[in-house]
């Protein structure tokens, strides 16, 4: 069965290529999919955003599609950036932009009320319009300052245990992060049924 993953980004076409391919499922991207529209992330939660993209790829596609959304949530912000994870620091903000933004806001913060998660919302289209919402987090706190070289976005300041995100391999961060859970939840249901094939 061939999915339409809703972007064109490289690295998450080659993540989910990896884990669903042992399922049978051939992962491609939207412009792979001869799906050339930009997508406006309108709602103002995760499920929302992922499933308006999905649901906008399914209409042209009429075939499975997989879209998510995901973000940082800092609990003494009122769970802010999220959804606005990206555009945070302003629209041309770099990731040292955004990660010196959360860093300023929280000078002064006491360690235990730094706590923050990120988050991913995984929504999945099948191929007869049957939908699901699958949400993954992986809980952490902020850091006083940015650390490692790794990963990318707010890594180098979400910490787990004593290291940061950027601090740790791709390898182990695939096992623990919020993608890899709401990922595990869609193995999971891919496993649990049956497809045609397109």
């Amino acid at each position: 069965m061939k999915i339409i993953l809703a972007s064109n980004n490289k690295n998450k076409i080659a993540e989910l290529k990896q884990i669903l391919s042992p399922l049978g499922c051939e992962v491609i991207s939207q412009s792979e999919a001869g799906v050339n529209i930009e997508v406006e992330e309108t709602g103002t939660t995760f499920e929302e955003n992922s499933m308006i993209k999905a649901k906008a790829i399914h209409e042209i596609s009429k075939m499975a599609v997989i879209a998510d959304d995901s973000g940082l949530e800092v609990d003494y912000l009122d769970k802010a950036p999220g959804v606005y994870s990206h555009r945070y620091a302003g629209e041309n903000a770099t990731d040292k932009d955004r990660c010196k933004k959360i860093l300023s806001e929280l000078d002064g913060v006491s360690d235990e009320k730094r706590t923050a998660r990120f988050v991913c919302v995984i929504s999945y289209i099948d191929s007869s319009g049957n939908t699901s919402v699958l949400r993954g987090e992986c809980e952490g706190y902020i850091g006083r300052e940015m650390k490692g070289d790794n990963g990318f976005g707010y890594d180098p300041i979400f910490m787990i245990g004593d290291k940061s995100f950027a601090e740790i391999s791709s390898e182990e961060k695939n096992t623990i992060s919020h993608r890899a859970n709401a990922l595990k939840k869609l193995t999971e249901k891919l496993k649990g049924e049956k497809y045609d094939n397109n």
